[in-house]
Order: C-alpha cells, then structure tokens, then sequence
C-alpha cells in the first residue's frame, strides 16, 4: 500500500495492526479480512470503500475521510468517529461489532445499522434523523441532546433514552421497546 492513490482494488488478509497508513485515497476499494486493529488510519480518504470480516478495533480515523463507507461483519471497538472529516461523512454498518464508539456531534442522517452489537456508545449531539436501528443491541448506549426525529428504533433492544434530552418527533418504536423510554423514572410497568 506504498502508492498514494488506490482504485478498484480489494485488499485481502493485510495485516496493519498497530501500524500505520496517512496521506492514502481509496476509491471503490474493498478490505476483506483485514486487521487495523491499533491502526492510525489518520488523515486517508475513503470514498465508495467497503470492509468485509475486517477488525479495525481501537483504529485512529483523525481527519480521515469516509464518503458511502460499508462496514459489513466487521469488529469496530472503541473507534472514535467523531475525529473524521466531516464533509460528505457517509457511513453504513452490517452484523458489526461498534461496542465502546463514539459518534459525538456526527451527522449520521439515514445511517443503517443492521444486525449491530452497539453497546456502551455514545451518540452525544449527533444527527441521526431518519436513521434505522435494525435488530441492534443498544445496551447503555448514550443518547444525549440527540435528533432521533423520525428514527426507527422497531426491532431495536436494550436501549434507554431520555424523551426529555432528545428530538424524537415521529420516531418509530415497538410497544415492547416503548418501556426503554420510561427508564429514567424507575417505574415498574407490568
């Protein structure tokens, strides 16, 4: 990965973690079975790139770059989002690992999360109207002064937020994960 510049390429089985990769632009990329975990993935430009059974846990992604980034079976602990670029920041994710992340003040307006384990994140002032939680396990997720408007948290579980912290005008919930709303007063519902 010594070139500036990678188009079209897949990239199986490299193995960078602990390492170090900056400066890089991958478009139309595809990372299958790859290890970043420990990675300073700072300041590289990810554009229409997927990462397929990839562990980029603990990865540095300061000023980096994810436009129409697809994270599919991939293992994302503790990644720090809220350091990437912000311009044309677009994100999905799919049967991923994003325990312990931090979305702080993102934009994640439509963001798909399908099938994610989500637990102990934070989504601090985070925009993610219209977003869709797909059978995610929100266990001690944070939700604070966040725009839920118009998410759907249907087969959503384990979540807890605050309907006095956060925009959830016309939010979709189930009446089961309803109950994740009342959390705060410690009310016994039977």
């Amino acid at each position: 990965m010594k070139e500036l510049l990678h188009e079209g390429k897949t990239f199986e089985k490299i193995d960078y973690a602990g390492k170090g990769v900056s400066g890089r632009e991958f478009e139309g990329c595809v990372f299958k079975h790859c290890d970043f975990s420990d990675c300073n993935l700072s300041g590289n430009e990810f554009t229409d790139c997927t990462f397929e059974h990839c562990n980029l846990s603990m990865a540095s992604f300061q000023s980096a770059s994810l436009r129409d980034v697809t994270f599919r079976n991939c293992k994302l602990m503790g990644v720090d989002f809220s350091l990437c670029n912000d311009f044309l920041f677009s994100v999905s994710f799919s049967d991923c690992t994003l325990d312990y992340t931090y979305f702080g003040k993102k934009k994640l307006k439509k963001t798909l999360f399908k099938t994610c384990s989500i637990k102990e994140a934070n989504f601090t002032d985070a925009d993610l109207s219209e977003a869709v939680f797909q059978d995610c396990d929100l266990s001690r997720t944070i939700f604070d002064r966040t725009n839920l408007e118009k998410t759907n948290f249907l087969t959503a579980y384990n979540f807890e937020l605050d309907p006095e912290q956060n925009r959830l005008k016309k939010a979709k919930f189930s009446a089961q994960g309803a109950l994740g709303l009342l959390a705060k007063y410690d009310i016994i519902i039977k």
